[in-house]
């Protein structure tokens, strides 16, 4: 008896063969077929996000006196990375400085606009490079106004960003301020499934002000809660001198947890 395997015939080698690639191509076929294809990236974007804080406080210093603040955040975006949009709230901190001066104004509103363009400076880091108008209406009685001018430069990578911010006129109302500086470093990451945290370190600089001067620190998180809401909050603090930033007994610039809800539409 012959116990060596008996070797299939060359024919039914090469069918074999056959009949298999014909079955992995029809996968692999199938498989591209139903692969969907990317959405391709709208030409403009329009956005739309409100607001609600518990305290509006910008680079470390109270806007409204720890009193709540509603905004309204409207933005452009075009696919070649120009971008506009404005921002409006209410603030408080000119009709404090103008009771603490002995005036009075009906200046109680932030009006910012802003563009700017970004685009792959090299791969997966981003430059932003823009300007942004802070405009602060029925603000004619200060002098020098409040209303300022900033060019900024921005870079962004990974969960990490930065941008120096340089303003081109006297900025919100110091004496010979123009050429302030603002340096941040940013960082952002989803740690927990629609929870992502959030840091910064950040540097303003107040020419020919220098006690008004001073770093800021912040660190929070904010939640997904779907169909466009969110919930967070932080905690700020700041060494700035207290003597500086202290209005009508209440010091801007002390350490404080800040709480938001906003919906994006």
């Amino acid at each position: 008896m012959n116990n060596t395997l008996r070797r299939p015939s060359v024919s039914m080698t090469v069918l074999a063969s056959a009949l298999t690639g014909i079955a992995l191509f029809g996968a692999a076929k199938a498989h591209a077929q139903a692969a969907p294809a990317p959405a391709p990236t709208p030409e403009h974007t329009f956005a739309t996000k409100v607001s609600v804080y518990s305290e509006y406080e910008y680079r470390g210093i109270s806007q409204t006196s720890e009193k709540p603040a509603l905004q309204l955040n409207l933005d452009y975006s075009h696919s070649s990375g120009f971008y506009l949009g404005t921002f409006l709230t209410n603030v408080k901190w000119l009709k404090d400085s103008a009771k603490a001066g002995g005036f009075k104004t009906n200046a109680d509103i932030e009006w910012d606009i802003f563009g700017g363009f970004k685009f792959e400076l090299v791969k997966d880091v981003t430059m932003d490079i823009g300007y942004l108008r802070y405009e602060y209406p029925s603000s004619g009685a200060f002098n020098p106004k409040p209303n300022t001018d900033e060019v900024y430069v921005g870079l962004s990578g990974g969960p990490f960003s930065a941008k120096y911010s340089y303003s081109t006129s006297t900025l919100f109302g110091f004496a010979g301020s123009k050429g302030s500086t603002f340096t941040e470093l940013n960082w952002a990451q989803e740690v927990l499934p629609k929870f992502t945290m959030n840091a910064q370190v950040a540097r303003q600089t107040i020419k020919k002000n220098n006690d008004f001067s001073y770093t800021v620190y912040k660190i929070g998180g904010t939640y997904d809660l779907g169909d466009g809401w969110a919930l967070g909050g932080y905690y700020k603090d700041t060494n700035a001198k207290k003597a500086s930033y202290t209005v009508l007994g209440k010091d801007w610039s002390k350490g404080r947890l800040v709480a938001f809800v906003s919906k994006s539409f």
